[in-house]
């Protein structure tokens, strides 16, 4: 009997992951779980339980009536929880914190078992997540906080490795006199760490039209899970990353980038290195080498993940620019703190 993962993303960023079994409400399933989702009536009449579907197959049935959703509504992708019974794994915007639901975001703990360095510019950490959270679900492109052991602090990074894995990888910008690059110097596999999550509303849509992709520096970390979940589904959908950084030493794992062209028959990607001393053939910003092309007339989903300074200017220059995307969804990233922001 088909079963289903249910992501619940919570207004204060947190996600929790539920099974919901074939035929089963989702209502249910979250109870069953111990989610308390909003809920007053449970028979399809108050619309108390209403929440948004982002992504997914699901059925509503006919017991509800049109004061608690509207045709147009549904048609929107609300969804009364209590009439809800999923096809596939889904995405549900739910308006509401985690806590109002008496929920928590999840920790676990993991082992590292490889620290691999690229020059000054980033450090790729693996880990292995211990037996009672073997496999760790999250959305491809989410990130999770990390405890830096004895500090009392924690960062936070994008998962690089697909999701529902028991090994986890993050690519990481080496910062001199950065609290995590300083305790990466001296880590050994076998060590252990604590980690929460996963959090963030930037990851992968249901893929309905083309993707353009905007990395910058270690920004380039969610792309990989997304491309490696495009590949083992075996998207024929047009995909195009843009890959800039500041110095020639920072472009790292380009090689992994490469190999996603024999794994997606129509994933393209191009490289930018801001220096202007730089004798990398493209040189400038990202903004100047998006081919025209990957807009696709606007034709595609953008998504961005870089410093303020790329996201912003990224966005001005498509409210400029003559094709604007179906939609953007973009994350900001600071090194040396906890915490994203994402749209």
């Amino acid at each position: 009997m088909p079963s289903y993962n249910i992501a619940l993303n919570f207004e204060d960023g947190i996600t929790r992951f539920i099974e919901c079994k074939d035929n089963e409400k989702v209502l249910d399933a979250a109870y069953r779980n111990k989610i308390n989702l909003p809920m007053d009536c449970s028979d399809g009449v108050c619309g108390t339980c209403k929440c948004r579907a982002e992504s997914g197959a699901y059925d509503l049935g006919n017991d509800f009536i049109e004061d608690a959703l509207t045709p147009d509504e549904a048609a929107s992708g609300l969804v009364l929880t209590c009439q809800m019974r999923p096809s596939s794994d889904c995405v549900l915007a739910v308006p509401t914190t985690s806590l109002a639901c008496k929920t928590r975001q999840m920790k676990f703990a993991a082992t590292v078992t490889s620290i691999t360095q690229h020059h000054d510019a980033a450090i790729v950490l693996e880990l292995k997540v211990d037996a009672s959270a073997s496999t760790l679900v999250f959305l491809p492109g989410q990130y999770v906080n990390i405890d830096v052991p004895a500090t009392g602090q924690s960062r936070s990074y994008s998962f690089s490795s697909k999701p529902g894995e028991n090994t986890l990888a993050f690519l990481i910008k080496m910062i001199p006199g950065g609290v995590m690059s300083g305790w990466l110097e001296k880590a050994r596999p076998g060590d252990r760490l604590d980690l929460a999550g996963p959090f963030g509303s930037f990851y992968l849509r249901d893929v309905k039209r083309p993707l353009l992709m905007l990395a910058g520096g270690t920004g380039l970390a969610p792309f990989l899970s997304m491309l490696e979940v495009l590949a083992r589904a075996e998207s024929r959908e047009h995909v195009h990353l843009v890959y800039g950084v500041t110095r020639d030493r920072d472009l790292v794992l380009v090689d992994e980038v490469a190999s996603f062209a024999s794994r997606l028959p129509n994933f393209t990607f191009t490289t930018v290195v801001a220096d202007p001393n730089s004798d990398h053939p493209r040189k400038g910003w990202v903004t100047q080498h998006i081919p025209k092309e990957a807009l696709h007339g606007g034709q595609v989903d953008a998504y961005l993940c870089g410093p303020p300074q790329m996201v912003d200017a990224v966005r001005t220059y498509f409210d400029g620019a003559d094709f604007k995307p179906a939609s953007f969804h973009y994350e900001k990233f600071t090194a040396n703190v906890t915490g994203k922001v994402a749209a």
